[in-house]
This record gives C-alpha cells, sequence and structure tokens, in this order.
C-alpha cells in the first residue's frame, strides 16, 4: 500500500513539475476559464497550453465542461492549490534562508556594511 500511495505522489509531483502547469492551476484558483482565456492569460500557442492540459487531465488535476464549442477547465480539488500554497510559503522561507546567508557572507567581507 506505501507503495502504491508513493506511485501516486510521484505521478501528481510529475505533472506539477512543469512551471506552465502551475501557472495554469494558479490561474484556475480562482475559479472556472475556458481554454481560449488560459491561452490568452498564458500568451502561449493553443498546442503546447493543450499538452498541457492533457497532463493536468489526465492526472484528474482538472475537469471539465463543454457549453458549444468551448471547453471551460476547473481545479478538480482545491486541495492541489493548498498544496500549491505551502510550497509558496516553503519557497518564501528557504528565499529568508538564503538572503540571511549571503548577508551574513557580505557583512563578514565587509565590516563596514555591519556597521550601519
Amino acid at each position: 500500500m506505501q507503495d502504491t500511495l508513493r506511485r501516486f505522489k510521484a505521478d501528481i509531483f510529475q505533472a506539477l513539475a512543469h512551471p506552465t502547469r502551475i501557472a495554469i492551476l494558479e490561474l484556475l484558483a480562482d475559479g472556472e476559464l475556458s481554454a481560449g482565456t488560459l491561452i490568452d492569460k498564458l500568451n502561449m500557442e493553443q498546442a503546447n497550453v493543450s499538452q498541457h492540459l492533457a497532463v493536468l487531465r489526465a492526472k484528474h488535476l482538472v475537469s471539465t465542461r463543454k457549453s458549444g464549442n468551448q471547453v471551460f477547465y476547473t481545479v478538480r480539488d482545491p486541495l492541489i492549490n493548498e498544496v500549491l500554497a505551502l510550497m509558496r510559503t516553503y519557497f518564501h522561507a528557504h528565499l529568508k534562508e538564503s538572503l540571511g546567508m549571503l548577508d551574513a557572507m557580505e557583512n563578514s567581507a565587509n565590516p563596514t556594511v555591519s556597521a550601519k
């Protein structure tokens, strides 16, 4: 069972392993958007966006709804928005840590800066 769960997690992270797919999910965090709107907001070619949407659909991260000739996308489970928010928090924590180390390095290399 643990191995199955690990494979599931790996599949989800694999689907999230591209900045465009993350951008799509972030755009959908506020609600449903049409494929055309996503293409416009991402400023990308239709074929490229379609490929990324296909990956997100295959991993069940987005749901679709057809209305006439338009396809609308939504985040299938809002928990994925929470995962992305947690990753943003994780990024900011590590960025602050890195900036702190950089400041410490600069201060030790140039003691007059630390006298401020």
